[in-house]
């Protein structure tokens, strides 16, 4: 069965993860689509002439909606990175641009006849991801956002950093809004065989200091680069790659919490139909309160995106 994955964006997310996917042959056909013409198509170009000396082939369409109707996953990495320049570090500074642009693209989706997972990346993400659903109509769990994938990745990472180990070795999730109001729920991160709780009193870890890195960490990027792309880019093909191979993974992604009303980021398994079930986590009574936060931060911001 044909592979078919697609990417709306090729700022510099979009173009990464279309690397990614060509580099290691994650798909049969990749259909690539920018408002600006000569850049996707230059994308394209550079894609197929890295073909050569790569031990796969994928097949290349620009800028055919109609092509998306058979493709199994879309990701949209459409944006407007530059909005972050005088932003004061808020994923919401490209609400104004991608609250215009993303239903246009969701009507567009629609009419193809597309019916597979949308995965989101574009900021704000668990907003964008609510307004592409209510867009296209798509049943709720074939629309799901990157969300707290790349944050919890980051967790990993800071963690792992002070005890010197793999971050593939670090077991937990960050949860809520894919900005300022999310947190890590340390009730769910292991290490070493053991709670953190236990390993951090041992080895004199602080965990409010590490959470606020995870937190700021693609502030760092940004501030360094005016972009992050490696990261999140990753996240979101392993989250199209899930979908592809029915893998069935838990990941903490955007999805919709019915209890909530809203799309945040919480743990759920996540295959071809997208969301196949969710998880119930057993968090302590601070960390629901900082969910409740998170996800009333959300909704507010997505009933201002509907109101204009």
């Amino acid at each position: 069965m044909s592979r078919k994955l697609a990417v709306i964006g090729m700022g510099h997310v979009g173009s990464t993860a279309a690397h990614y996917i060509v580099a290691n042959g994650f798909a049969d056909d990749l259909v690539l689509i920018d408002l600006n013409e000569d850049k996707v198509v230059a994308d394209a170009i550079d894609l197929q002439d890295a073909m050569p000396n790569l031990p796969y082939h994928t097949n290349i369409v620009v800028n055919d909606y109609a092509a998306l109707k058979d493709a199994d996953v879309i990701i949209s990495a459409l944006g407007n990175i530059k909005l972050q320049d005088n932003a004061n570090d808020d994923r919401f500074a490209e609400l104004p641009f991608t609250s215009e642009q993303v239903p246009a693209v969701a009507k567009k989706i629609k009419e193809s006849g597309f019916n597979g997972v949308i995965v989101a990346i574009t900021n704000p993400v668990d907003v964008v991801t609510s307004i592409y659903q209510a867009v296209t109509g798509l049943p709720k769990n074939r629309v799901i956002g990157t969300g707290t994938l790349l944050d919890s990745a980051r967790m990993k990472r800071v963690v792992a950093e002070q005890l010197h180990i793999d971050s593939r070795s670090v077991v937990g999730y960050n949860l809520g809004e894919h900005g300022n109001s999310q947190f890590t729920a340390w009730s769910t991160v292991r290490v070493l065989g053991h709670p953190i709780s236990e390993v951090a009193e041992a080895k004199g870890l602080d965990l409010t200091a590490l959470d606020k890195q995870a937190r700021e960490g693609g502030f760092r990027v940004f501030h360094g680069k005016k972009y992050t792309s490696y990261g999140v880019a990753t996240a979101a093909v392993r989250l199209a790659n899930t979908v592809l191979n029915n893998a069935l993974s838990e990941l903490p992604v955007s999805n919709y919490r019915e209890e909530y009303g809203v799309y945040l980021s919480y743990p759920a398994i996540v295959g071809r139909d997208g969301i196949v079930e969710q998880v119930q986590l057993n968090l302590t009574d601070e960390e629901v309160k900082k969910l409740q936060v998170s996800a009333d931060y959300i909704k507010t911001k997505f009933a201002e995106s509907q109101a204009k």
